[in-house]
């Protein structure tokens, strides 16, 4: 059944065409995922639908007592009420329902001490009615219902009792996203609903949704969100909008051999086209009525032919490489034993990882774990509590930060990048811009004029060229649009140097990363592979508490003592590679001393003393290969 639809709808806004003979219908249960670029029109969409703004022609159907519930993308509840109590609002009906209730049997307990009379009776029927409609409504329920949708957006226990009025922006934004579930309209329209979501949350959402009997049209870019939930997918592209069945990956795929089709279509006009213009350009050659005729009834054809739109340009396939100016040392990070406390209490304890050169590592945990933190210490600016971080051998660091503190409002775009590579130029700038979707006058805008998204596409490609050979980049994907978040994957993908990354953006994560590090209050856990990796092991580590569950006691009593002598030997061979470590670096101090003695010219004044030294490198050498050898052994049977 169609819930909504929408007949030649179009919205122009001074001299600028928004949206234009915009078609489409939304059929009861359905979940419909809304992408284009930023300025689309996709916001602009919502806003007609929910009677925010008024649409220039066109008609709307949307289905008799039709309960629409919108979220927008930047909203700020005001209250002085608490978390809980601004959610209670949503069920004020039912809050009146039980205090009916109860004056209800209040009056029946005083009628009841007169007998059964026809009030009594009228006053029960009442009593049962209501009683009914309240159960119906999850009169006894709803309270739960409350918590179990701020738990699974993030909210602690703690939290529900909090004002309103202290919340950040994020934890506000989770609460409107709270209060619309809780009213369950027929028909929700949610403008980017995973911002200020981790991970944790996000998935909670997700299933919320796929089990939710009502409808929901969604803007998003996050790409892992829109191929677990929606099952067809409206694209506004060029102030049309076409219509796609099933996830977000599927309407890829449709939109790839559509595009490579479409080129092809294009191509071939072309070549027509030039065909007729050359025959055109021969027959007025030749002169004479007949051919100059000839020539006029082939130009009329080509003014009428349709012309077939030239296929925007794909960025993505530009495959610009990123070097590093020099190499870093194999190990790149050390955090051994961190923790970071404040006055309130420790923020997170036993952080132990090491990142490698050439490495890709996403750092993912719950929102206010300390990720942000955490990269503060590695830049030196905050200290941890306890423990060392300790960067490797040449290692340069590009940091990315969220708020793109690093820019100039009052310049362009290209003097951003220029001034700060002026060995490059305006062609290769111009590329790398538009390798970055920046194109034609765009590059001429100032910075403070930008958007979130333009913004932190320039960040971007700032620290793409900033040769460092270590990016540590918090939150990238945030604020682009999934052609823009395509073109960073890209750029990173065949970046050779080392990347460690804070993300939500579970899709980013599986095209980028090949090493994930879960962050949480009691320490870190590594795993080797990127976010499907992660989740499978996660599985299957629920998987094995669960069987763990039915082993009998003498099993569990067995297997904790292999685990035991597991951790004392694991312990043993640590304290072994510390060990060699030690002898190698006197080794190799050894082989510094006899090169600085055999660098003096005097010395080969003494042909013996000569050779004694190089005997004797050769011996220290010796021994430090096979310590080498050792040391290998050790660190690669963990």
């Amino acid at each position: 059944m169609i819930v909504l639809s929408c007949n030649n709808l179009s919205k122009t806004f001074i001299v600028d065409t928004i949206l234009d003979n915009i078609t489409f219908s939304i059929n009861s249960g359905e979940k419909i995922g809304l992408v284009g670029l930023n300025g689309s029109g996709k916001t602009t969409l919502f806003n007609i639908l929910a009677g925010e703004i008024s649409k220039d022609s066109g008609d709307i159907y949307v289905q008799k007592d039709l309960k629409i519930g919108y979220l927008k993308q930047h909203v700020q509840i005001q209250s002085d009420k608490t978390v809980f109590g601004e959610c209670l609002e949503v069920f004020v009906p039912i809050i009146e329902m039980e205090k009916n209730l109860r004056e209800l049997e209040k009056q029946i307990s005083i009628e009841g001490t007169k007998g059964e009379t026809q009030k009594l009776n009228k006053l029960m029927e009442e009593y049962s009615d209501l009683l009914e409609e309240f159960s119906n409504k999850n009169g006894y329920g709803f309270k739960s219902e409350i918590k179990g949708v701020l738990k699974g957006l993030g909210f602690s226990d703690e939290d529900m009792e909090k004002e309103i009025n202290k919340l950040s922006g994020g934890q506000k934004a989770r609460l409107s996203l709270g209060k619309l579930l809780l009213e369950k309209p027929d028909l929700l329209l949610l403008d980017e609903p995973t911002n200020h979501l981790d991970i944790e949350a996000v998935t909670w959402l997700e299933k919320f949704l796929k089990e939710y009997t009502g409808t929901a049209l969604i803007i998003s870019h996050d790409r892992y969100f829109l191929d677990n939930v929606v099952d067809k997918i409206f694209q506004l592209e060029n102030l049309t909008l076409k219509t796609y069945n099933g996830n977000y990956t599927e309407f890829m795929k449709k939109r790839k051999i559509e595009m490579e089709l479409l080129k092809k279509q294009y191509d071939n006009q072309q070549k027509e086209i030039e065909r007729q213009e050359e025959i055109i350009k021969r027959f007025l050659s030749y002169g004479g009525q007949r051919y100059i005729k000839q020539a006029q009834s082939r130009q009329k054809l080509l003014e009428k032919m349709k012309k077939v739109d030239k296929p925007a340009a794909d960025g993505k396939k530009t495959k610009l490489k990123f070097e590093p100016k020099i190499e870093s040392g194999r190990e790149v990070l050390k955090i051994d034993e961190v923790s970071k406390s404040f006055d309130d209490g420790v923020l997170f304890k036993n952080v132990n990882f090491n990142v490698y050169r050439g490495e890709k590592v996403g750092l993912i945990g719950p929102n206010g774990i300390g990720k942000t933190t955490l990269f503060k210490m590695i830049l030196k600016k905050t200290y941890q509590t306890s423990g060392d971080i300790a960067l490797g051998s040449n290692v340069h660091i590009g940091y990315f930060d969220q708020e793109q503190e690093n820019l100039n409002p009052d310049k362009t775009i290209i003097d951003e990048i220029w001034d700060e590579n002026p060995d490059l130029d305006y062609y290769q700038i111009r590329t790398y811009l538009s390798q970055f979707l920046f194109l034609g006058d765009d590059i001429f805008k100032e910075i403070g004029d930008l958007s979130g998204g333009e913004r932190s596409r320039v960040s971007l490609l700032k620290l793409m060229l900033s040769k460092s050979n270590f990016l540590l980049m918090d939150e990238p994907t945030n604020h682009l649009d999934i052609d823009s978040k395509e073109v960073l994957e890209g750029a990173l993908e065949r970046y050779n140097g080392t990347i460690l990354v804070i993300s939500h953006d579970r899709y980013f994560l599986n095209k980028v990363t090949n090493k994930i590090i879960e962050l949480s209050k009691d320490g870190t856990e590594e795993f080797l592979g990127n976010y499907d990796y992660y989740l499978e092991k996660k599985n299957q580590v629920i998987e094995d508490y669960e069987e763990e569950e039915t082993k009998t006691k003498t099993q569990m009593k067995i297997e904790r003592k292999k685990e035991r002598e597991k951790k004392e030997k694991e312990k043993e061979r640590k304290m072994e590679i510390a060990k060699l470590e030690n002898l190698i670096a006197n080794e190799e101090e050894k082989i510094k001393e006899i090169d600085a003695l055999m660098c003096k010219p005097e010395i080969y004044d003494e042909p013996e003393k000569v050779q004694d030294l190089a005997m004797k490198r050769d011996e220290v050498q010796n021994r430090l290969d096979m310590l080498y050898e050792e040391w290998i052994n050790f660190t690669e049977s963990s």
